[in-house]
């Protein structure tokens, strides 16, 4: 992502991989982890809240439970998907490469919010879409164009795919989340923005779960972690702070989707992450 969320909080997780660290199902398990942390903002205001019939739509227009599990089912599969091809491009991309892709974010989201959000564009919108995407390319590019990765040309190809991949995907989820705000949850509170953050990690964690003991990986990581550059202190407080930090910019991202559009959401993060 261009967006702070894509730039920021994934780069720790680039130190793991960089510093002896080599499972990406771990990499993809702590962007999605950390959910259990926003249990205690929901259950307060879950208990405090006051429910006013001005704060939600009646109860015989709510969603089914059915059709709120294939929601958070949906969108928890595609932030899984999204968040391991991330992970292929953190290992196998230098920073300088992985930041001009995350750049084209805003590109997919437009061409998303106009199909899926009915987005009006006026000539304000586009100005600042191109100007952000350049400047975020020609910044991506000048603060770190000395990284440099040990990879093969056949991974440095699938890095590059694959965050590329990836930013189009995020950029699926955020206007599938706002068309699911207006069509489907119609809820104006916390909660429901809390809601749409927990559920599709849960899923997305219970996939790197299945994928991490699938793939074997599991055995690895007693000894990834013993052999870490940094030692075993280290290796798990980046891995758990990490966890916290993506869910606390995550709901804030759902949030601002929720307040105001999901192309609106990718331009303040781009713009406040670069400028």
């Amino acid at each position: 992502m261009a967006s702070l969320e894509c730039l920021v909080v994934p780069l720790s997780c680039r130190k793991v991989l960089s510093k002896g660290g080599s499972s990406k199902w771990m990499a993809t398990l702590v962007q999605s982890a950390g959910f259990p942390v926003l249990f205690i903002p929901y259950f307060i205001f879950k208990i405090y809240s006051p429910q006013t019939s001005s704060a939600t739509i009646p109860s015989k227009n709510s969603p089914s439970v059915f059709t709120l599990t294939l929601l958070y089912l949906s969108l928890g599969l595609l932030l899984a998907g999204d968040n391991m091809m991330y992970s292929y491009g953190l290992l196998y991309l230098p920073a300088s490469t992985y930041s001009l892709l995350c750049a084209t974010q805003l590109a997919f989201n437009a061409v998303f919010s106009f199909f899926l959000n009915s987005q009006k564009f006026t000539p304000f919108i586009f100005n600042s879409l191109v100007l952000l995407t350049i400047s975020a390319s020609l910044l991506a590019a000048d603060t770190s164009s000395e990284d440099t990765t040990k990879v093969s040309k056949g991974e440095y190809v699938i890095g590059f795919l694959c965050t590329l991949g990836a930013s189009a995907g995020y950029s699926l989820w955020l206007s599938l989340t706002q068309l699911a705000f207006q069509k489907v949850i119609k809820k104006e509170t916390i909660t429901a923005v809390l809601e749409m953050q927990i559920f599709p990690s849960l899923v997305a964690t219970c996939i790197c779960l299945v994928g991490i003991f699938a793939s074997g990986d599991w055995k690895h990581l007693k000894q990834e972690m013993n052999e870490y550059a940094q030692g075993k202190i280290s290796y798990a407080m980046t891995l758990v702070w990490t966890a916290i930090s993506w869910q606390i910019s995550s709901v804030g991202t759902v949030g601002l989707i929720f307040e105001a559009s999901s192309l609106f959401t990718n331009v303040i993060s781009t713009f406040l992450f670069w400028f």
